[in-house]
């Protein structure tokens, strides 16, 4: 496969464009794209069959199955740095090895409910904190030691509402691939 195309399969919808302002209309749409994630994703993946959860939709990438369980997993984790945020003065987040964990035994093999169970309720308490925010709320900041760098909310909700969409058309992209209704 061709590097501009295995990119493309990486990247469907493109990498994370942060805006040049974070207004209330983009803020509103953020919070619009991960309160609609569950059903999303839900919808995409309620009629595959055990074998399309375990295709891979990318040479070298994770199964529907695994992109299923890391997103719960990641969204876990980013509702508890939001909180964190909320409630210390520029807290300094724990990153964790998404690839490795997405090779364990749950990721690799359990059912998808209950990951999607997990989704649902973390995004449900995510939209409300997310809608009870102030401005200033949301220029408040996280330090990323991954990435040594400051993230404040607003841009947290900017690349969370991309990530919802990023894993979304992962599993979209190979069901128009495979033909798979």
């Amino acid at each position: 496969m061709d590097p501009f195309e295995l990119e493309k399969l990486k990247y469907p919808i493109g990498k994370f464009n942060r805006p040049d302002a974070y207004t209330s209309e983009l803020l509103k749409l953020y919070i619009s794209e991960i309160e609609k994630f569950p059903a999303k994703i839900s919808y995409q993946v309620k009629d595959l069959s055990p074998e399309q959860l375990n295709t891979h939709y990318r040479p070298g990438g994770w199964s529907i199955r695994q992109v299923v369980h890391h997103c719960a997993d990641s969204h876990m984790n980013a509702i508890i740095r939001f909180k964190l945020t909320l409630t210390e003065n520029k807290p300094t987040i724990k990153p964790y090895m998404e690839g490795l964990v997405a090779q364990l035994p749950d990721s690799e093999i359990m059912e998808i409910t209950p990951s999607l169970e997990i989704i649902s309720g973390v995004h449900s308490r995510w939209a409300v904190l997310l809608k009870s925010l102030t401005k200033n709320d949301l220029e408040r900041i996280y330090i990323h030691p991954e990435y040594g760098k400051e993230f404040t909310l607003n841009e947290a909700t900017g690349m969370y509402a991309w990530h919802c969409n990023h894993h979304l058309a992962h599993i979209t992209t190979l069901k128009e691939m495979k033909n798979w209704k």
